[in-house]
């Protein structure tokens, strides 16, 4: 943010004026986009600026009095700081005595006494959470909800374009199915729900249908966009100058017509068959309010399934890609503690020189999220992003948390290691200790087809259970083919995620414990669901481990460690060291070959 810029203060000052000309007694600012992406082009960024708070997960709320931001129990400690001297009051979700948004305004609201009518933009929120917050809206105090106005066109002077970057095509090679055949299964899908067509808004599952990658979003390689397909059509909605002469070609060869981005809304009052299938936690609400076919299914799509199960090409592009992540974090861990011995290296260095190590592999796209390099204290903030006032010197001592991923043309990275740099206290130790036997019994499980990630994530998190500790962010999450970190619909998380688990399926596996102001511990690698066996009580699941990075051992106690968790641990740096060495020169292979000794 430039000096010039005006502070979150002026921010709300222009906006209060925007809500009394509209007669608004209050506006709601969620991270989403149009297409309820998490992580969004800057053109979106409402909720951050409004707020000054840039986590990937809060809603800022401003009244005409007041202001409050809700998010997650990942940033409490990141948005308290953020959020100091700007007017906000931090609402902690999941904690107890925390208000919901529409208990919060009609607190507020009554108070004050004037409009009763609350503004939402219906372009940036999906269908299902805006028509959800009008019921709660009514509940709490007869209020209504606008939808069809955005403050931030008039009170952000310099707001960034929609990205105009370009679209290429992801090779066949690569993907193991052409856009013919995805277009074929996604019909079959929705005939078998009695749909014609659907409306497809998330960005990933475009790219995926489409075999198109962009780089509109920051990390994520799509490009904004929609996909409208009908029994006889399919058509892309997109600036159109941003497809590349190869993207144009692939989109003819499978029959997908293009259309502008602006014409989405049109195109549905206007759809041909009879029936449409919208998925409201996809579709944002103006659009899904926009549709004029005669049936409208409200159903989830089903993409994101057909997207979560890679091909055989996916996976093995996986296991290429993990090799060349694994060896430029060789390199970096054989890098780190002599650096940091030596003096001058702060979380911010040390991340500049993992990316740069990164980026020297083959078919290196650049990061799949920003670093998280947290020393110590800034360990126990779960998504730490160091900025240069925060940046925190290193020292031969304690640890270091380290989340990192990369995106590369075959396959996307995301591992965490924590890293002593020096001696660690006992209670270190010890913690490091149970989140290692939580992350090992969680690989070691085998499972029927078909159960869901809720069923097994007490598995991770026995160990800390039974000494009272927790983490509140999930177990592990889907990974996209080099598309987005993130991905679904199935998830390792104690809320109750019903998306089954099955072969072909990438999930990651990253517990953690966090003590504020004190230190956290995480250790996480990318797994890859695969058959184990079939017996009369039907097929079983296990885990391959995709990542390729060795685990700290000079923080494990290894008292704690049962003969079965020392065992994975010292198969999997057999693995390590067998999949990696080939690519390292003499010097590199005998540091690996050190990090990856058996534990007794």
């Amino acid at each position: 943010m430039n000096s010039n810029a005006p502070t979150v203060g002026q921010r709300l000052a222009r906006l209060r004026e925007e809500l009394q000309r509209e007669h608004l007694a209050a506006f709601i600012f969620p991270t989403t986009d149009p297409h309820n992406s998490e992580y969004t082009a800057d053109h979106w960024k409402g909720r951050e600026f409004i707020s000054g708070f840039n986590g990937s997960a809060g809603t800022a709320v401003v009244t005409l009095h007041a202001a409050a931001l809700w998010t997650d129990s990942r940033y409490f400690l990141a948005a308290e700081e953020q959020l100091q001297g700007t007017g906000y009051q931090l609402m902690r979700l999941k904690m107890e005595g925390t208000p919901t948004i529409a208990q919060w305004l009609g607190r507020q609201l009554s108070a004050d006494g004037g409009s009763t009518e609350v503004g939402i933009d219906g372009m940036t929120s999906p269908a299902s959470y805006v028509e959800e917050l009008q019921a709660d809206l009514r509940r709490e105090g007869g209020f209504t909800l606008r939808t069809n106005f955005d403050p931030l066109q008039r009170i952000w002077p310099d707001r960034p374009f929609i990205p105009m970057e370009p679209i290429v095509t992801q090779p066949l090679e690569y993907t193991g199915e052409d856009t013919t055949s995805k277009l074929a299964r996604i019909r079959q899908a929705l005939r078998s729900q009695h749909a014609d067509g659907m409306l497809m808004a998330a960005l990933d599952d475009i790219a995926w249908t489409l075999n198109l990658r962009g780089t509109d979003v920051h990390c994520c390689p799509v490009f904004v966009g929609y996909l409208l397909i009908s029994t006889q059509a399919a058509t892309l909605f997109v600036h159109e100058d941003k497809l590349t002469a190869e993207a144009r070609a692939s989109l003819a060869a499978s029959g997908v017509a293009t259309a502008p981005y602006t014409a989405v809304s049109d195109a549905l009052s206007h759809y041909p068959d009879y029936n449409i299938l919208i998925d409201p936690d996809e579709v944002n609400y103006t659009l899904a309010h926009s549709v004029k076919a005669p049936e409208i299914l409200r159903l989830p799509s089903p993409v994101p399934q057909m997207k979560a199960v890679k091909s055989e090409a996916e996976q093995q592009g996986f296991r290429r890609a993990m090799e060349r992540d694994g060896v430029a974090l060789v390199r970096f861990l054989r890098w780190l503690k002599p650096a940091v011995a030596a003096g001058g290296q702060t979380e911010m260095s040390v991340d500049r020189q993992l990316t740069a190590l990164r980026a020297e592999q083959p078919h290196y796209r650049g990061l799949s999220f920003d670093t998280i390099s947290a020393y110590e204290a800034h360990g126990a903030i779960v998504h730490y992003e160091a900025t240069p006032q925060s940046d925190a010197p290193l020292r031969p001592e304690g640890l270091l948390l380290l989340d990192s991923g990369a995106q590369y043309t075959d396959g996307t990275t995301d591992v965490t290691r924590t890293i002593a740099l020096g001696p660690v206290t006992a209670e270190q130790r010890h913690v490091y200790t149970l989140v290692l036997k939580g992350h090992i019994q969680l690989q070691l499980l085998r499972f029927p087809d078909g159960a869901c990630g809720t069923q097994l994530d007490a598995i991770a998190r026995s160990p800390l259970w039974r000494e009272g500790l927790n983490f509140l962010h999930g177990t592990g999450h889907g990974v996209g083919a080099y598309l987005n970190v993130h991905e679904g619909p199935h998830q390792i998380r104690m809320e109750h995620r019903p998306a089954p688990l099955h072969a072909g399926m990438t999930v990651t596996d990253e517990p953690g414990i966090y003590l504020p102001r004190r230190f956290g511990v995480r250790i996480e690698n990318t797994l890859l669901v695969t058959p184990c066996l079939e017996t009369e009580f039907g097929r079983f699941l296990q885990f391959e481990t995709l990542t390729l990075c060795p685990i700290d051992t000079a923080p494990i106690d290894a008292a704690l460690l049962t003969p079965e968790e020392t065992d994975w641990l010292n198969r999997y740096h057999q693995t390590v060291y067998a999949r990696l060495s080939p690519y390292l020169d003499a010097d590199e292979r005998q540091w690996l070959r050190t990090a990856t000794a058996p534990l007794p």
